[in-house]
């Protein structure tokens, strides 16, 4: 999209020769690219962001455990070094070194967005803000209170983790997924509670870290919802690392156990688990109490998130909502995305060449080991509604690639339709399945055919052969 193009529909925005005023209220992935894309295209923006700009994504969530992860990673990879010709190692975690490389993304994160904001001239403020109006707001920062005038308004404040009546987390034994990290000392042994994405990723990092781990799964298998064969794969994994699951319990109940000083978990079948920690994974409830939303007139659904149509407008045509308030997909890239489409909206470039969000075309990935990713139409979810599908698989094992890496787990799905060849969906079970599921999703989102992947020329050895093979 050229600068020309940009001027001149923001032009179009402007109200009296000034600058269409925009309010944001978060400052996470939506809000942030929200920021400057509209600030880029001729909108006075002023973002309010309570903690750091980049959002929990950045200082709770998404980037410390990842990078906590890969840390694990490093050491379950060493474990296998006697496979690749080289002495087994057996390395040891430094928490101070750990805890700075942490908070040393944290922060390097956190001055990139601070800068490419400042860039935009977008007006940042580190306070809270909450609606007085249907266009004015006030804002609490360092300099005190200001009264805040817009002509339209993001709603991006995100979610915190669910804390259940039957569990009072203290921080230290019983805690929430976002006093995890950065790690004050790792567990000995440490009892999950949920198994769905968050859940998994935190039994692979602290078995990784040699922790005895037990997870209490509430279906029949992990990760509900997803591929019974993708989560198989990666219950096998769980089981020769020795991780404990009991499947089909729910948790009652967590204390501390006065003896041991550990924590004692009650499920509802009568099974009980004794570790020296439990942590929540059971789910987010978004951040919409104190927004003063009854004022501007938004509405919000029974579960505390804001509705929104397809291009993130609430009921008030005036005021927006992106990120995990919206109630869609809780993941960083679709806020990122809902934020430009916001930006996009606002400016009125939805008038011209705009493709709306389509969540069910999103991709997404689970940072255990072996990593899972997938996109588009699952194969159950096909099946279930009786969509004739054209299913093809092939194991990693089948490319030189895993043999080198002495990493042979896993495969590659590909869904597609069997009378066009178009390309409807696939997950991917193994190394790097997260980067490999881009040219998936990409196929996904374009209505490519199977034959585009398989005759591209692709290289060699790589793991990506898996998918030209599956497309074949």
């Amino acid at each position: 999209m050229n600068t020309v193009t940009n001027t001149t529909r923001a032009t179009a925005r402007s109200l009296d020769g000034v600058s269409l005023h925009f309010l944001i209220i978060g400052g996470g992935p939506a809000g942030y690219q929200a920021a400057t894309y509209a600030a880029r295209l001729g909108a006075k923006v002023t973002i309010v962001e309570r903690d750091v700009f980049g959002g929990a994504a950045n200082l709770w969530d998404c980037i410390p455990s990842k990078t906590m992860i890969a840390t694990g990673g490093a050491m379950s990879f060493s474990r296998r070094l006697q496979g690749m010709g080289l002495a087994q190692a057996a390395p040891e975690v430094d928490i101070e070194s750990l805890t700075s490389r942490v908070q040393g993304i944290q922060h390097e994160l956190n001055d990139d967005i601070k800068q490419l904001l400042q860039s935009q001239g977008v007006t940042m403020i580190n306070g809270t803000a909450r609606f007085t109006g249907p266009n004015t707001a006030e804002a609490d920062g360092p300099d005190g209170t200001r009264t805040i005038e817009f002509d339209a308004a993001l709603v991006s404040t995100g979610s915190r983790p669910r804390i259940p009546d039957w569990c009072s987390p203290d921080g230290d034994r019983i805690l929430t997924t976002r006093d995890c990290y950065p790690p004050k000392s790792f567990p000995e042994s440490i009892t999950v509670i949920g198994s769905g994405v968050t859940g998994v990723e935190f039994v692979h990092m602290f078995s990784s870290f040699g922790a005895e781990v037990a997870l209490v799964v509430s279906r029949q298998h992990v990760l509900p919802g997803k591929d019974p064969e993708v989560a198989g794969v990666l219950e096998d994994d769980f089981i020769a690392r020795g991780v404990k699951l009991l499947k089909g319990a729910r948790a009652e109940t967590i204390e501390r156990d006065d003896e041991t000083g550990g924590v004692v978990v009650r499920c509802d079948d009568g099974r009980v688990v004794r570790s020296s920690h439990a942590v929540l994974a059971i789910g987010s409830v978004p951040n919409t109490d104190g927004l003063g939303l009854d004022a501007a007139g938004v509405e919000t659904d029974d579960w505390g998130y804001i509705p929104v149509n397809h291009h993130c407008v609430t009921n008030q045509r005036h005021i927006y909502a992106a990120g995990d308030v919206s109630g869609k997909l809780p993941l960083a890239s679709v806020a990122s995305m809902q934020g430009r489409k916001v930006a996009e909206h606002v400016m009125g470039l939805h008038t011209v060449e705009h493709r709306h969000l389509d969540y069910d075309k999103a991709a997404s990935a689970i940072f255990t080991e072996p990593e899972i990713a997938d996109v588009g139409l699952a194969e159950a979810e096909a099946f279930s509604s009786g969509r004739k599908i054209r299913v093809t698989k092939v194991p990693f094992a089948t490319t030189a690639k895993a043999h080198i890496n002495n990493d042979p787990r896993g495969f590659v799905k590909i869904i597609s339709d069997p009378a066009t060849g178009v390309v409807l969906g696939g997950s991917i079970v193994g190394r790097h399945a997260a980067e490999l599921i881009s040219v998936i999703a990409l196929a996904v989102t374009a209505n490519l055919k199977v034959s585009d992947i398989y005759e591209s020329l692709l290289v060699h050895p790589a793991l990506s052969e898996a998918l030209a093979e599956a497309a074949e």
